[in-house]
């Protein structure tokens, strides 16, 4: 009798795993709360790294896997640190790969969510808010949706995002926690008319800014030039993709802990949230100013950071997590969903080995653990960095980054 794997949650590592479990010709099914393909029209640019290339190809038809490469943004991916005035620290260079397998992309989070989509009309079911599980003696699982309906599975995948309702009730002592850190993020139209109002640096590829102490900014280009959702994607996707890409843009986010900002962030609108953040850099180089003036108050929102807490190895069994749901992580280093994506392509090569599928299930979740709770420590190591009060501190690094870009060897060994 054929397996059935139920997947909770259709984000990008949920979708990947499914993909790939259907091209492997298993019995798969997600069960998605939105009550439509269409219900989360929104968001920002994600940096595909390798790690999320190789298996966004692995896990993928090759139809789509080149449909994905068709939506990416231009652009380069030096990674640039600098200070407020807009001043070079260091340059980290990242070449072009010759494989688009081993390369760095640009995508907008509404597209690849269209293309991880696409093929799955059979498998994922819209309108599905999960609340609970019951094991079966005969060692199913079944599962119980808020509309009153369950289904049963042999296998259990929590892909439910860091509020995840499986982990809760399956690992119950694993904690997600506020960092006391909140972000601002928003979207700086890229136009033949914008691009002549600012450093080209910034045009150019990803940045770190550097300032004093307290705060810091991050920004990259989603430069879309031509780029149209093609082929394996279907007419409704189209249409949702379309939208998002209808402008290039420069997506910029300012960190600071809390009381950096005004009491009622949380219930602030994008305009009001512009002007917290235009006053806290109201003496930075002016270009980096215009990323904040120049935003449709629209594209401007609060983005609180939290983290989740690395646990000791539990018993494998046939339910198991990825991405958020288990290792849930700030944004400062990029990297949440190409580890997610990693979950997705580690656990979909597992579930189809012909193993026993609970050693098969340790086997992923030892190797899931060291790296993806790594990622979260590195992950929290980074937004406090991002986010030092300490002025000696950041004259430290500031002196750190000069030094190697001085050095291309140092450098090189150092950003390896």
């Amino acid at each position: 009798m054929t397996e059935h794997i139920a997947i909770i949650g259709g984000g990008v590592g949920g979708l990947c795993l499914a993909q790939g479990l259907l091209k492997a010709g298993k019995h798969v099914t997600v069960y998605e709360r939105d009550r439509t393909p269409a219900d989360r029209l929104q968001g920002y640019r994600v940096h595909i790294d390798p790690n999320g290339a190789r298996a966004l190809h692995d896990c993928l038809p090759a139809a789509l896997w080149q449909a994905f490469l068709a939506t990416t943004g231009h652009g380069g991916q030096d990674f640039g640190f600098l200070t407020e005035r807009l001043r070079t620290l260091a340059l980290i260079e990242t070449p072009p790969a010759a494989d688009p397998v081993d390369d760095h992309h640009s995508v907008s989070r509404i597209t690849l969510r269209q293309v991880l989509l696409s093929g799955l009309e059979e498998v994922v079911r819209f309108g599905k808010t999960y609340e609970r599980y019951e094991r079966l003696p005969d060692g199913r699982v079944e599962l119980f949706f808020a509309d009153g309906s369950s289904d049963t599975a042999d296998i259990v995948v929590a892909a439910d995002g860091g509020n995840s309702r499986v982990r809760k009730q399956y690992l119950p002592h694993a904690e997600r926690v506020d960092t006391g850190i909140t972000t601002v993020a928003g979207k700086f139209p890229l136009t033949d008319e914008t691009r002549a109002l600012i450093s080209r640096r910034l045009v150019e590829g990803p940045n770190t800014v550097v300032p004093p102490k307290g705060l810091g900014l991050f920004c990259a280009p989603h430069d879309l030039g031509d780029v149209a959702p093609v082929g394996a994607i279907g007419a409704t996707e189209q249409r949702g993709a379309l939208m998002d890409n209808a402008g290039s843009y420069i997506l910029w986010a300012v960190g600071a802990t809390k009381d950096r900002f005004p009491a009622d962030v949380a219930v602030l609108p994008g305009v009001r949230l512009k002007q917290a953040v235009a006053g806290m850099v109201e003496s930075w180089h002016p270009d980096l100013r215009k990323l904040i003036d120049l935003s449709d108050p629209d594209t401007v929102s609060l983005l609180p950071i939290r983290t989740s807490i690395p646990i000791e190895p539990w018993p494998a069994t046939t339910i198991t997590l990825l991405g958020d749901a288990i290792h849930s992580m700030t944004p400062m280093r990029g990297i949440g969903a190409n580890t997610a994506l990693r979950d997705a392509r580690l656990l979909c090569l597992a579930l189809t080995g012909g193993r026993d599928t609970v050693e098969a299930i340790a086997d992923y979740e030892e190797r899931m653990r060291e790296y993806g709770f790594a990622a979260v420590r590195d992950s929290l190591r980074a937004a406090e960095q991002f986010i030092g009060e300490s002025r000696a501190a950041r004259i430290g690094f500031k002196t750190f980054l000069r030094t190697v870009q001085r050095f291309p060897s140092l450098k090189a060994k150092v950003f390896a």
